[in-house]
């Protein structure tokens, strides 16, 4: 057994969930006990540190973690010197970014930022939203607010700074959105000394392998089917495959096997096609990892 271990920081909140199934399947079982913010691994080399996504890059940083998974928009807004080793795309909701965004009541007089000058902007991200006024010339009082920023922008604030995927909230909440500030998405971060050290690397980059293979898996799926020989070209022409499809002789002569794997949005197009071009006994299956 390793006595070495990496420390990892996984989002505690939005991305939680999210975070402890994808790992699932990129082969670590995580699980949260509410008792306690150190969640049980089956892996002896992780001590694993549940942490909410906004201090996750602050910690990764000054090297109380090795590495961490948290959003962009965090990294930004706390100004984290830290290695990125990827992005990875997947929240609670979609696979779509976050974009934090300015908005203003719908019956609001304001169009773009420059009708903010002299107003007041309430937001979890200060920072970033300081950032954006500077850019734009514009004087306008920052406040951070801690929740339920949607309901202040038609009472207490002029406008709000706020995150979302879909924008339902926003629209039940009868906001309009003036401008989009920052794209984020999920990235894997590791400390910059950490990055350095030749195990922790490895370990953090095999993490990073074989959750990008579980990610890449959730859009594809396995294709099996039998055809005769001489319908073979036919279908192969029908067959958009990952790579080249692997072709093997079946038992009974003349047949052979063909498995591919294929975007999953294809299939319901797809699979009458091989029927009729020939294929038998097609069968669709589930993937857990696709590592390139």
């Amino acid at each position: 057994m390793s006595n070495k271990k990496l420390r990892f920081g996984l989002p505690k909140g939005s991305l939680q969930e999210a975070t402890i199934e994808k790992m699932a399947k990129a082969g670590f079982n995580i699980s949260v006990s509410s008792r306690s913010y150190i969640p049980y691994v089956d892996d002896d080399e992780l001590e694993v540190r549940l942490i909410r996504a906004q201090e996750i890059s602050r910690y990764v940083e000054h090297g109380y973690l090795d590495c961490g998974i948290t959003g962009h928009d965090w990294i930004i807004e706390n100004g984290s010197r830290v290695h990125e080793v990827g992005e990875f795309i997947f929240s609670k909701v979609s696979r779509r970014p976050a974009r934090w965004v300015l908005c203003v009541p719908e019956n609001s007089p304001v169009k773009s930022v420059k009708d903010l000058e002299g107003k007041r902007i309430a937001t979890e991200v200060v920072n970033i939203t300081r950032r954006y006024l500077k850019k734009h010339g514009v004087r306008a009082e920052v406040e951070f607010s801690w929740g339920a920023t949607e309901v202040k922008a038609h009472e207490l604030v002029d406008a709000i700074v706020e995150v979302t995927e879909t924008g339902s909230s926003l629209r039940a909440n009868k906001l309009r959105i003036v401008d989009e500030l920052l794209s984020s998405t999920p990235r894997l971060i590791a400390n910059h000394d950490s990055w350095k050290d030749e195990w922790k690397r490895k370990k953090i980059e095999t993490m990073a392998m074989l959750l990008r293979g579980a990610l890449d898996a959730e859009a594809k799926v396995g294709l099996k089917m039998n055809i005769a020989e001489t319908n073979l070209a036919g279908l192969l022409e029908s067959l958009p495959a990952l790579r080249n499809p692997t072709i093997s002789n079946l038992s009974q002569k003349g047949w052979v096997a063909v498995e591919t794997i294929i975007d999953e949005h294809v299939v319901r197009e797809l699979i009458p096609r091989l029927k009729a071009a020939g294929a038998e006994g097609i069968i669709e299956y589930p993937l857990n990892k696709v590592v390139y």
